[in-house]
């Protein structure tokens, strides 16, 4: 019988002479990590999506969360800082397609310049995340939890939220924070809160011009109609989405129900409505922004050496472009995050 010669063809298409599809090793696997990262963060915002489908009435309106803007304390500007997040970090990626592109010319200065513009964009990015997660868990008004689970929150007469401590009672009382063994329901709270139940529901009892928004939403066609909608409010203020407002007495029959009160947000409850939003929240944009302070640490090394001059002493940029690839994922990410957490 004649023997049988077999080659062993895989040490020679992986040993990264070969390029497989046009490929190096390197931007092939950078490939393959973008693609599994990819599925990862698409199976988030699926269960982000199926969660606000599932509890949709009680799903806290973007508008009303992030309103939040620097040096403009106190002003409503819903969601204008997180589109000058979006656009900072879409600015990046930018910079660093001329980075990739000045390194395809060989140009060291203007790949050094490039790639530090795109660090610091980066880096701002970061920054105003961890600004947004502290406005997030600090709160700006405050609301009530029921028994059942609900959120109150504290509007006027022409449906405006109103802040806890613009009418809160002070009283004199012996206050111990509630834990899981001294709370009805189980319930417990991380911290003493600012204002007791007592000295909201003597505040609230002494101002009768204030009513209860309940967590509930419902849309322009059945806003109308629904029970306790407040009758002051004109077609204008119906918008797509709108909040129930109780009248007085239904009010002043929920906030008997109170146990907690709720500032901020956290992983148990949040002052805005379902505690989903906070989790996802949380989770979402924490998961991204790690993402983002990596590439960003990345970006410096690989910064360090352009400064070093290695890539030119390899007479090659290559390096450059598989980070490019990664930056690019992060900040399509972002729109995706961006387009429905914020947007929709």
């Amino acid at each position: 019988m004649g023997a049988t010669v077999t080659t062993n063809t895989v040490g020679k298409t992986w040993d990264g002479a070969n390029e497989p599809l046009g490929a190096s090793y390197g931007k092939l696997m950078m490939w393959f990590f973008i693609v599994s990262d990819a599925l990862t963060f698409s199976g988030f915002l699926a269960a982000y999506g199926f969660s606000r489908f599932k509890f949709i009435e009680t799903w806290p309106l973007a508008d009303e969360v992030f309103t939040h803007f620097p040096f403009a304390h106190g002003q409503n500007a819903p969601m204008y800082y997180v589109a000058l997040m979006t656009f900072i970090l879409i600015f990046s990626s930018v910079t660093m397609v001329l980075a990739v592109d000045a390194g395809h010319n060989m140009n060291k200065g203007k790949v050094a310049f490039y790639m530090f513009l795109t660090i610091i964009g980066g880096l701002i990015f970061v920054g105003s995340q961890a600004w947004e997660w502290k406005n997030f868990i600090k709160g700006e008004y405050g609301a009530i939890e029921t028994k059942g689970g609900s959120i109150l929150q504290f509007v006027n007469a022409k449906g405006e939220r109103v802040k806890l401590e613009e009418f809160a009672a002070t009283l004199q009382e012996d206050r111990v924070q509630r834990t899981r063994g001294n709370a009805l329901w189980f319930g417990s709270e991380p911290a003493l809160p600012t204002y007791s139940v007592a000295e909201v529901q003597a505040g609230f009892k002494s101002n009768p011009d204030l009513l209860i928004r309940t967590e509930v939403i419902f849309d322009k066609e059945t806003a109308k109609t629904a029970v306790g909608a407040h009758p002051t409010l004109n077609d204008r203020e119906f918008h797509t989405k709108h909040k129930t407002i109780l009248t007085r007495a239904e009010s002043e029959k929920m906030l008997a129900n109170a146990v907690l009160v709720v500032e901020g947000a956290n992983l148990e409850r949040n002052e805005y409505g379902s505690k989903l939003f906070a989790d996802f929240f949380f989770f979402i944009t924490g998961f991204h922004g790690f993402h983002v302070f990596s590439g960003v640490i990345i970006n410096i090394i690989i910064f360090l050496n352009v400064l070093l001059g290695t890539y030119e002493k390899r007479r090659s940029y290559e390096m450059v472009e598989k980070v490019g690839l990664y930056w690019h994922f992060v900040d399509l990410v972002w729109v995706f995050v961006f387009t429905f957490f914020y947007l929709v």
